[in-house]
């Protein structure tokens, strides 16, 4: 059982196209970080995964997030592991929620970098990013 070993740290509020919003959040564990993402307002896509990425960019301005970066990375590793490659979303009727730990990055390292939310699944094999498609919603890593 992953159990939090310290009070929120960090959050991500996502905004994205027509009526996509949420919030990802970031806890500290043993060993790395627990995150915690509640989307709505996810579009139909046929499959219902949306990639979930972390990536080096400071911002979500901009039409089509231009200024989100690639896939945060500590260690020049290729995709799928960057530090930033995330579990998919899952959506249901346009809801998705996931809770994950990774042992890849501590909150602290991302505080200032972006969430971003792509059109589709990620494929983990196509350099640099997944294939995922365009970014839907974004949102910027703050400390809480």
């Amino acid at each position: 059982m992953v159990v939090p070993s310290g009070p929120l740290a960090a959050i991500a509020c996502i905004k994205g196209v027509g009526s996509l919003r949420g919030t990802v959040k970031f806890y500290p564990v043993d060993c790395g970080t627990l995150i915690a993402a509640d989307v709505t307002g996810l579009p139909e896509n046929g499959s219902g995964f949306f990639a979930l990425h972390i990536h080096s960019g400071e911002n979500c301005e901009g039409k089509a997030f231009p200024n989100t970066g690639g896939h945060y990375d500590l260690e020049g590793n290729t995709h799928p592991a960057h530090a930033g490659d995330l579990p998919p979303l899952l959506s249901e009727k346009g809801r998705a929620f996931l809770a994950a730990r990774t042992g890849r990055f501590e909150v602290w390292d991302i505080i200032g970098k972006t969430v971003v939310i792509h059109s589709g699944p990620d494929d983990f094999r196509s350099q640099p990013g997944g294939n995922a498609g365009q970014k839907l919603g974004c949102g910027e890593i703050k400390a809480y």
